[in-house]
């Protein structure tokens, strides 16, 4: 009897929409600042744990349904959804969610142990992709819906943002490190030890 590893699991989609349903609740607690469209909030919090605890795949598919499901009209960020917030000032924030979380997930993935070298590590992955990688589209796109330059944009969707991304990666950082030694993303998902039986024919077997 051969075995694989399972791809898709019932453990790994309920977890995708606890992980969803986090980043539900974490853009409730968010502060509107008077001077810019861009919120501080949580959401990014939401993404850098999802990514670090579910790994690549369901990571990607637990963001990627939350955006999908505000698209098509559920109020699932900070009360509101529909193209409307997709296409928004934060929209270029929003549409990076999804990869975000793939790539923390595909590379916390590889750090092995749980020494300082790997909280090292884990900071600068969820700091890299879990932050700063949101700015790419998300500076642009608010640029381009508030019709200023992209030193302006920088001004009011990057800048002031940047202390309490620091802080946030540090704490995502502190609870990823040791909660994964005890639950690693294959355990939460169900893939690792998931395993399929495949039958041989019996047709195949010879006959000793």
């Amino acid at each position: 009897m051969k075995t694989k590893s399972q791809r898709i699991t019932v453990r790994g989609i309920v977890f995708s929409a606890l992980f969803g349903a986090l980043m539900v609740v974490m853009s409730f607690l968010q502060i509107q600042l008077g001077f810019s469209p861009v919120p501080i909030t949580m959401e990014t919090m939401a993404i850098m744990l999802t990514g670090a605890f579910l790994g690549a795949s369901y990571g990607f598919f637990s963001m990627f349904t939350v955006v999908v499901l505000v698209a098509l009209g559920l109020p699932l960020l900070n009360g509101q959804g529909g193209l409307a917030k997709i296409l928004g000032p934060t929209g270029g924030f929003i549409w990076m969610f999804p990869l975000s979380a793939l790539l923390i997930g595909y590379f916390v993935n590889r750090v092995k142990g749980d020494g300082i070298k790997a909280y090292i590590q884990i900071f600068i992955i969820i700091g890299l992709f879990g932050s700063l990688l949101l700015y790419v589209t998300g500076v642009p796109w608010l640029a381009y819906k508030m019709k200023v330059s992209f030193a302006k944009a920088m001004a009011l969707g990057c800048y002031p943002y940047l202390l309490g991304d620091f802080a946030k990666v540090v704490i995502a950082t502190i609870i990823v490190v040791p909660i994964r030694k005890m639950y690693p993303s294959w355990q939460l998902t169900g893939t690792g030890g998931a395993k399929v039986a495949i039958l041989e024919d019996s047709s195949t077997r010879k006959l000793s």
